[in-house]
């Protein structure tokens, strides 16, 4: 099952995509707004290879190093995301429109904060990652392997780290590790 979110009111709509061909075009009316909205089956795998092709014309400043990957998922429902890390502070949080995060999870989970979590990524003296979490001084905290962080504490975390934020786990993956 595949879930696409309607424009106007971020009510998730579920379909089944293996009935439909790639290129097709389906039209939605959102049960929450009756706003109708359409999209096309792998318009988002087309807009990736887009954006790699326009990263060729990028200098090596611009271009942003994938340095690793969360797999997020909601204790609730199951639902499955994956996004990617960069060098730098990576903040973590729910999603909603109009915040700055750089991950956003989507998540019903009140208990996430918006912006609830830092993850640093960093390059080390073997030129392998270091990657260091750190609690952004949300309501419920940040659990790392069951521990809670405390307000000050930043702790290194590796490949497989689980962390929980509200009822909403996320796992660490790094490439070495691929």
């Amino acid at each position: 099952m595949k879930r696409v979110r309607c424009p106007k009111c971020d009510n998730f709509i579920q379909f089944d995509e293996t009935k439909y061909t790639e290129g097709q075009s389906l039209v939605f009316v959102c049960d929450n707004c009756k706003k109708q909205f359409g999209i096309r089956i792998g318009v988002s795998k087309l807009r990736a290879l887009q954006r790699e092709e326009s990263k060729g014309n990028l200098s090596t400043e611009e271009q942003t190093e994938s340095v690793g990957t969360i797999v997020a998922v909601e204790n609730v429902f199951g639902f499955r995301q994956e996004h990617p890390l960069h060098l730098g502070d990576n903040i973590i949080g729910r999603r909603n429109k109009g915040d700055e995060v750089d991950v956003a999870i989507e998540t019903n989970d009140p208990s996430m904060d918006r912006r609830h979590c830092v993850i640093n990524v960093k390059r080390g003296k073997n030129n392998n990652y270091i990657y260091t979490i750190r609690d952004n001084e949300s309501i419920t905290g940040t659990f790392v392997m069951n521990e809670v962080l405390s307000p000050k504490d930043r702790r290194r975390i590796e490949d497989g780290a689980i962390i929980t934020l509200g009822a909403t786990s996320i796992i660490l993956h790094t490439p070495e590790a691929e």
